[in-house]
């Protein structure tokens, strides 16, 4: 059994898509692990004083709509009256013991692929300052609102995952090192191979930059080894946090092919291949400007 927590508050304004997001988030958790869903409950802190029960209601439609797609149901929960508003889910899934992906087991030759593109905490920190809108506003939301039971379905019918994690709050750059120095390994990630959202180098170019972006280069970019090239819109990218990231695969040569084939037919967001696992070296984390 897989059993996860999460919630937050809103990142977007419209009610369903941030039910929706919190709750593709929650599930994010149990598909890392190459799980099945079976069912979730939910958390909600309500300010009954500044929030209708009608906005509450929306939330959990766009949340329901989730583990719809999920192929589960909120079978329950819990609320209470809080000062913020904030909503998640508690998740149970299943997995075989022998077949749980985690985030240490990468080998050397290995393929790194990412399943989403980077820059929703960017995006994210734009849309509460009012500057982002329409067509990038709408490619936020689907990617932080798209599941990633594509990606665990193909990987595990595919097979060749040695390991895996989600990408969240601490960005590429945190959940990159923890997977190379978890496997012992080194990982030299390609920037120019980073799948991105739209708007999202224009926003951290423009200032819009949350406080984690800061404190994940802090901890983790200080223990990576950073080509000179690199531009500080780069450096910010690497670190953004991200809100319903996608899957980091640690993929099996033999098995890239077949991999990438999948994700592209199934409809993933992304099917970026963005480093290689090698010698441990100098540092787990090797950030180039370029594939070489």
């Amino acid at each position: 059994m897989i059993q996860t927590l999460d919630f937050f508050m809103p990142v977007v304004d419209d009610p369903f898509d941030y039910g929706r997001i919190a709750a593709a988030n929650a599930l994010s958790d149990v598909y890392a692990m190459g799980g099945r869903p079976v069912l979730a409950l939910a958390i909600v802190g309500m300010p009954t004083k500044k929030v209708t029960t009608d906005v509450v209601a929306r939330i959990m439609e766009g949340g329901a709509a989730a583990c719809a797609d999920a192929g589960i149901s909120i079978v329950g929960g819990h609320s209470i009256d809080d000062e913020e508003l904030k909503f998640g889910l508690s998740v149970s899934g299943v997995v075989h013991p022998d077949q749980i992906w985690r985030n240490v087991g990468a080998r050397p030759g290995d393929w790194a692929v990412l399943t989403k593109p980077l820059g929703a905490g960017t995006l994210a920190s734009g849309v509460k300052k009012g500057t982002v809108s329409g067509e990038i506003y709408a490619s936020l939301v689907r990617c932080m609102g798209f599941l990633n039971r594509v990606p665990m379905e193909v990987g595990r019918e595919v097979g060749g995952v040695r390991a895996a994690t989600d990408v969240t709050g601490f960005g590429l750059v945190g959940h990159a090192w923890k997977m190379a120095h978890a496997s012992g390994l080194g990982l030299d990630l390609w920037v120019d191979q980073l799948p991105v959202l739209p708007g999202a180098r224009e926003s951290i170019a423009a200032g819009v930059v949350p406080g984690a972006t800061g404190r994940n280069l802090d901890h983790y970019g200080c223990r990576s080894l950073w080509d000179s090239s690199l531009s500080e819109v780069d450096r910010k990218l690497v670190g953004d946090p991200q809100t319903s990231g996608g899957l980091l695969f640690a993929v099996d040569p033999g098995a890239l092919d077949a991999l990438l084939a999948g994700l592209r037919a199934r409809g993933a967001l992304a099917a970026a291949v963005i480093g290689r696992f090698g010698s441990a070296g100098e540092a787990p984390l090797r950030v180039h400007a370029e594939r070489s």
